[in-house]
C-alpha cells in the first residue's frame, strides 16, 4: 500500500501507528477529523518513505515530535489547525531536506519565527500564519532562496521589512498582514519580478510608496492600514495586469493619477479613508472590469463624472492567480496518475479578500463572493452639483453611497433602473424635489437613506421593500411628510368645493379685505412717517419740500382764478 486517505471522516481518540515497519507507503492524510492527543514519535520509524502527510484540521497538541528530522524522504508537511506547542526546531528545518511544502498555520507555536540554520534548499511553500511567534522576521528565512509562497501573518511580529526579501527572486505571493512591523517599504523589493500577490495591510508601515514597482505578474496589492504617507505618484504605473488595488486607511495625499486607466484589468480599486483631493479623473470611467470602487473619506471635490455610468461593472472572476508552482506539480505526477489528482485536494492557500461599506456596515467579501459584488461609495467628500442621471444606467451595482457630500438637485428617476441594487445611501446632501415614486420598483434594496436634505412632498408609497423603511430613511426633511413620518400631509381641496357667500368677489378672490384695508392703512401711515422723519433730519430736503409745496399751491391758486374768470366772462356775454 502507496497509499492512505482517510481525510474528512468523523475518526475520534488518539493516533497509533502499527508496530512494524511499512516502507512502502507515500501518501497518508487524515484531515478533517477530530484526532486528538499528541503526534506518535515513531513516524520515521514506521513510514521511514513517507512523501506526504497531512494531518491538519484535527486536535493534535504537545509538540512538533524530534524524530520528524529524519523523514528525509518528506516533501509535504501540514500540521496546520490543530493545537500543537513548542518552537521549530532545527531538526525539522535541517533533517527534512526535500520538502517542498511546509503549513504549519493556526496553531499556538512560540519562540523564533524560523530556525536560523535550515537545509531546506527545496521549499517554495512556506505557512506559517496564526501562531504566536515573537521578535521578527528571522534572518534564517533568507537562506530559503527558491521561496515561492509565504505567509507570516496574525502573529504580531515586530522590527522592519528585511531588505535581504529582495534577493528572493523567485518569491511570488507574500502575505505579511496583521504584524507590527514599522519602517519604510523596502526599495528592495523592486526586484522581485514575479510577485503575483503583495499583502502587508494592518502594520505601521511609513513613508512613501516606491516608485519603483514596476511588476508586470503582479495582480493583487493590499496595503491598506498602514501609515504610508504622500502621493500615489507612478508607483504601480507599470502594473498593467493588476487587479486589486487597495490602499484604503493611510495618509497618502494629492490626486489620483491620470495613468490609472493604463492598468485596464482593474476591478477592485480602494482609497477609503485617505486625504486625497482634486477631482475624480474621467480616466476611471475606462476601467471597464471595474466592480468595486471606494473612494469615500477624502477630500475630493467638483462634479460627480458622467461617465461613471459608461461602466458596467459587471462581475468578473478577479481570484483566478495561480499559487501552485509547476515544481511542485511535477513532483507528484512523476510518480502516477493518482498524485496528479492527489494534489487537487492539498489544503489552499488563503484567498483573496476585501473589505466594502455597504447597507450601512463594514462587510469583509472572501473568495467566491467577491465575483458577484459591485458597488460605488463616494461618500464623505466634498462633491457638489447634480447627481448625474447616467448612474441610472449601472443596473447590475448592488451598493451606490452618495451620503454627506454637497451634492443638489434631484434624485434622478433614472435610478429606477438600478435593478440589482440592495443598498442606495443620499443622506446628508441639499437633495431637493420630491422623492421619484418609481424608486419602489427596486425589488432588491434593503437600505434607502435620504435623510437630512431638503425634499418635499410625499414619501414612496409603502409597498414592497419600501414598506420595510422606518423614520431613520427620511428624518431631516422638513417639508416631507406621510408614513413612516409623523408628520401627515395636508389635504387642499380643489376649487370645485371652495365655499362661497354673498360677498361675491371677495369670496371669489380668495382674499381678506379687512386685512387687506388694515394692511394699507399701516403702509400708508409707515411711508408718511418716514417722509416727515427725513424731512426733519434734511433741512435742504425740508426747504426743497416747502418751495415745492408753495409753488403746487400757487399753480392751484392761479388756475382757479384763471377758470373763475372766464366763466364770468362767458355768462357775461351770454
Amino acid at each position: 500500500m502507496e497509499f492512505l486517505n482517510l481525510q474528512n471522516n468523523s475518526l475520534t481518540g488518539t493516533l497509533q501507528l502499527p508496530n512494524h515497519y511499512i516502507p512502502n507507503l507515500l501518501v497518508l492524510d487524515i484531515s478533517f477529523n477530530n484526532i486528538q492527543g499528541p503526534i506518535p514519535t515513531n513516524f520515521s520509524l514506521v513510514f521511514p518513505n513517507l512523501e506526504h502527510l497531512n494531518i491538519s484540521k484535527n486536535n493534535f497538541n504537545g509538540t512538533i515530535p524530534f524524530s520528524f528530522g529524519n523523514l528525509a524522504s518528506l516533501i509535504v508537511l501540514d500540521m496546520s489547525s490543530n493545537n500543537l506547542l513548542g518552537t521549530i526546531s532545527e531538526n525539522l528545518t535541517m533533517g527534512c531536506s526535500s520538502l517542498n511544502y511546509l503549513k504549519l498555520s493556526k496553531n499556538h507555536l512560540s519562540g523564533q519565527l524560523f530556525p536560523t540554520n535550515s537545509n531546506l534548499t527545496f521549499l517554495q511553500f512556506l505557512y506559517l500564519d496564526n501562531n504566536h511567534f515573537s521578535g521578527g522576521i528571522s534572518h534564517g528565512i533568507s537562506n530559503l532562496t527558491n521561496l515561492y509562497a509565504i505567509d507570516f501573518s496574525n502573529k504580531n511580529l515586530l522590527g522592519m521589512l528585511p531588505r535581504w526579501m529582495g534577493n528572493m527572486t523567485l518569491l511570488s505571493r507574500i502575505t505579511l498582514v496583521r504584524n507590527q512591523l514599522e519602517g519604510p517599504i523596502p526599495v528592495e523589493l523592486c526586484n522581485l519580478f514575479y510577485v503575483s500577490f503583495l499583502d502587508l495591510s494592518h502594520n505601521n508601515l511609513n513613508g512613501s510608496i516606491p516608485s519603483c514597482f514596476d511588476w508586470y505578474e503582479i495582480r493583487h496589492i493590499h496595503l491598506h492600514q498602514n501609515r504610508l504617507t504622500g502621493p500615489i505618484t507612478s508607483a504601480f504605473k507599470g502594473c498593467s495586469n493588476l487587479v486589486t488595488l487597495d490602499l484604503r486607511d493611510n495618509y497618502l495625499t494629492g490626486n489620483i493619477p491620470d495613468w490609472i486607466s493604463n492598468i485596464s484589468s482593474l476591478s477592485i480599486l480602494l482609497l477609503r479613508a485617505n486625504y486625497l483631493q482634486g477631482k475624480i479623473p474621467f480616466q476611471i470611467c475606462l476601467l471597464e472590469k471595474l466592480t468595486l470602487l471606494d473612494l469615500s473619506n477624502n477630500n475630493f471635490s467638483g462634479q460627480i463624472p458622467h461617465c461613471l455610468g459608461n461602466i458596467t461593472f459587471e462581475r468578473h472572476f478577479v481570484g483566478d492567480y495561480p499559487f501552485m508552482s509547476k515544481t511542485f506539480s511535477r513532483i507528484f505526477h512523476s510518480k502516477m496518475d493518482a498524485y496528479w489528482e492527489y494534489d487537487v485536494s492539498l489544503p489552499p492557500v488563503d484567498v483573496l479578500q476585501v473589505e466594502f461599506t455597504t447597507k450601512n456596515i463594514i462587510l469583509s467579501y472572501k473568495g467566491d463572493i467577491l465575483n458577484y459584488m459591485s458597488g460605488i461609495d463616494l461618500s464623505y467628500n466634498k462633491l457638489e452639483g447634480e447627481i448625474p442621471p447616467e448612474l441610472g444606467d449601472l443596473s447590475n451595482i448592488y451598493a451606490l453611497n452618495l451620503s454627506f457630500n454637497k451634492l443638489k438637485g434631484p434624485v434622478p428617476t433614472q435610478f429606477s433602473k438600478l435593478n440589482q441594487i440592495e443598498s442606495l445611501d443620499l443622506s446628508n446632501n441639499n437633495l431637493e424635489g420630491i422623492i421619484p415614486p418609481q424608486l419602489i420598483e427596486l425589488n432588491f434594496l434593503a437600505v434607502f437613506n435620504v435623510a437630512h436634505n431638503n425634499f418635499w412632498g410625499t414619501t414612496p408609497e409603502r409597498k414592497a421593500q419600501f414598506g420595510t423603511f422606518d423614520e431613520n430613511s427620511y428624518e431631516g426633511n422638513p417639508l416631507l411628510c406621510g408614513p413612516p413620518l409623523q408628520k401627515a400631509c395636508t389635504k387642499i381641496q380643489p376649487p370645485s368645493i371652495i365655499p362661497t357667500d354673498d360677498k361675491g368677489d371677495e369670496a371669489c378672490g380668495f382674499m381678506d379685505l379687512g386685512v387687506f384695508y388694515i394692511s394699507f392703512a399701516v403702509s400708508y401711515t409707515i411711508m408718511l412717517l418716514g417722509v416727515l422723519v427725513i424731512l426733519y433730519i434734511n433741512p435742504h430736503w425740508r426747504r426743497t419740500w416747502f418751495n415745492f409745496v408753495e409753488v403746487c399751491i400757487s399753480t392751484f391758486y392761479y388756475f382757479v382764478v384763471i377758470n373763475t374768470r372766464k366763466l364770468e366772462l362767458c355768462s357775461f356775454v351770454f
